[in-house]
């Protein structure tokens, strides 16, 4: 697995670089924005460690450019701590947010979470189909069509709809999403939630504000709202 790693202080690239060279993972290292999209387009990366602040080109900006053509995990690490900076970095299509300073051994744990969660190395022809083939998912191939177009969803977009889908009654609290999905205790709160289900709405509902497929259930969480075609798996 090769993994990027983009910050601008070289004791935090020697540091991560270290602990990861010890789970056996190929890593590669850029100092700054322009370095890092010339070492994502060289080295096509299975995952990103991103610095938010940057000498040159933001890790905002830089997430965006990399969002337009690929799904690749992103986890964030960076010394803005605030809420609203933590949901604007996952609304951009980040899949997990670090705050400086971390611990090594977390980043790890992160890294390996977010790296199960999108490994699609298996491939079977299982099918999830959902009211006429309006939505369709392939769990182990992690694709996802809406109207027959395939949507590129993030990793954490797609294990938070593939549990959704999986249990259409059940309401999973926002509590109990973070959980499943994270596999980690996350400090934050329940709005990283509700920006991964913004982001998902966006992707596979035909009006966001009257969303069909994933549910609010005030008070309590959300819930799949689709109708399982009885004609596939």
């Amino acid at each position: 697995m090769k993994i990027l790693i983009v910050d601008d202080e070289p004791k935090i690239l020697d540091i991560v670089e270290a602990y990861l060279t010890i789970k056996r993972f190929q890593v590669f290292r850029a100092s700054n924005g322009t370095e890092a999209m010339e070492k994502f387009e060289m080295v096509q990366p299975n995952l990103i460690v991103l610095d938010l602040m940057l000498p040159d080109i933001s890790g905002t900006v830089i997430c965006q450019k990399i969002r337009k053509t690929s799904d690749v995990p992103i986890i964030m690490l960076t010394a803005k701590s605030t809420e609203n900076d933590i949901l604007n970095g996952l609304q951009i299509g980040a899949d997990d947010y670090i705050v400086k300073p971390f611990s090594p051994k977390e980043l790890v744990a992160r890294v390996e979470t977010v790296l199960r969660r999108s490994d699609s190395s298996v491939v079977t022809e299982t099918k999830w189909s959902f009211d006429k083939g309006n939505l369709v998912i392939y769990p182990e191939n992690k694709q996802v069509f809406k109207n027959q177009k395939e949507v590129i969803l993030t990793p954490t977009e797609f294990e938070l709809l593939t549990l959704l889908a999986s249990y259409p009654k059940k309401i999973f609290s926002r509590e109990q999403l973070l959980e499943n999905v994270k596999g980690l205790e996350f400090d934050v709160l329940d709005r990283i939630i509700d920006s991964h289900i913004k982001n998902l709405r966006q992707k596979i509902e035909d009006n966001t504000r009257q969303p069909y497929f994933i549910l609010t259930v005030y008070g309590m969480g959300y819930r799949f709202g689709g109708k399982k075609d009885e004609s596939y798996n």
